[in-house]
């Protein structure tokens, strides 16, 4: 989406709010969000994977402010000159906050060989808004400052969708960039859309559809879902899976979709956990259903292949730091850098 001389990345609408000035991001269209389930209505408002992306002319000052709603009062944002990361960081509230940011005088006299090593030209300013969301949601309230948006030849020439639960939308990382998804494409040398849905990654219908009619990617992962492990049965998960996985895979068949089993979490590895058998039930039950597909294009992996150990998890053994963030995208851009090149 491009509005006000700016490109929004992975960005579906820009929704005005209500009684004020300022326009709420999403990750989805609001006619999709309407018809996810209700926890997930909520999540598409959180921006994991969102970007304000711009080549400024000299300075350029953005306003952004964040909705109350969630439970810390503000968020960090942080700013990268292509794939550089920038020194910069600001912290935003409740109250709107205006940013400056310009390009690092030392990166205007970078030798053309090493600006074209990247997927990204160092020129675009990326304002990445953070990925682990437990404040409300992001407001834009406008710009200032001659600035255009990137032109195609200056971002990359490829894009990954990543759709799944908390893990994927950027849960307990100390930054958006050190998520397994984010981590992935950069090793792809991909632009990264990011669908996780922290919590309600419940392989609604509309999600299905919405990835289905988009056009925008050109391999795509489906982590599904340690979410409705207690809360949908075996045999209602094998239903919406299906529905997920055939609907996208059979809209695209020339592109790659790829379906994660659940990740090593705290059911594998606790003593006498209660639910010790559900995991890899939910994972059979996937396996199955790609077995199942029709579509050549449809392909597995074992969530715990790529995550092997408890190694770099938090302490409530479910969701990844840095570390096992980074041992995923190892594991994952390695089987899916064959799938791209196909």
């Amino acid at each position: 989406m491009q509005t006000d001389d700016i490109q929004f990345h992975n960005v579906g609408a820009l929704v005005p709010i209500e009684d004020g000035d300022g326009r709420v991001l999403q990750r989805v269209p609001e006619a999709v969000r309407n018809e996810l389930n209700e926890g997930a209505r909520s999540r598409m408002r959180h921006p994991a994977g969102v970007e304000l992306r711009f080549v400024p002319e000299d300075s350029v000052e953005l306003t952004l402010s964040v909705q109350p709603g969630g439970s810390a009062d503000s968020e960090t944002v942080r700013v990268f000159w292509g794939s550089i990361q920038g020194y910069d960081e600001f912290e935003i509230g409740a109250e709107p906050r205006t940013v400056e940011v310009s390009m690092p005088e030392k990166l205007t006299r970078l030798r053309p060989s090493a600006a074209s090593a990247s997927a990204f030209d160092p020129r675009v300013c990326r304002v990445c808004l953070p990925g682990e969301h437990r404040s409300g949601y992001t407001v834009y309230h406008g710009a200032e400052g001659a600035r255009r948006p990137p032109t195609e030849a200056e971002l990359p020439d490829r894009r990954y969708l990543a759709y799944g639960t908390s893990i994927t939308e950027g849960e307990a990382v100390l930054g958006e960039h050190l998520t397994y998804v984010n981590q992935t494409a950069h090793r792809l040398g991909a632009d990264l859309l990011n669908l996780g849905s922290c919590g309600t990654a419940y392989c609604d219908e509309a999600m299905a559809d919405h990835i289905a009619a988009r056009d925008d990617w050109d391999v795509a992962t489906l982590s599904v879902s340690v979410n409705m492990v207690g809360t949908f049965s075996a045999e209602t998960f094998r239903d919406r899976a299906t529905y997920l996985v055939d609907t996208v895979a059979g809209a695209h068949p020339d592109k790659s979709v790829v379906c994660l089993t659940l990740f090593r979490n705290a059911r594998d590895v606790v003593a006498d956990h209660e639910e010790a058998d559900a995991c890899e039930r939910f994972r059979e039950v996937l396996r199955d259903v790609v077995a199942a597909s029709p579509h050549a294009n449809v392909h597995l992996l074992e969530g715990p292949e790529l995550l092997p150990s408890v190694d770099g998890l938090t302490t409530d053994l479910v969701h990844p730091g840095d570390l096992a963030m980074t041992t995923i995208a190892d594991r994952l851009a390695d089987e899916l850098t064959p799938l791209l090149d196909r």
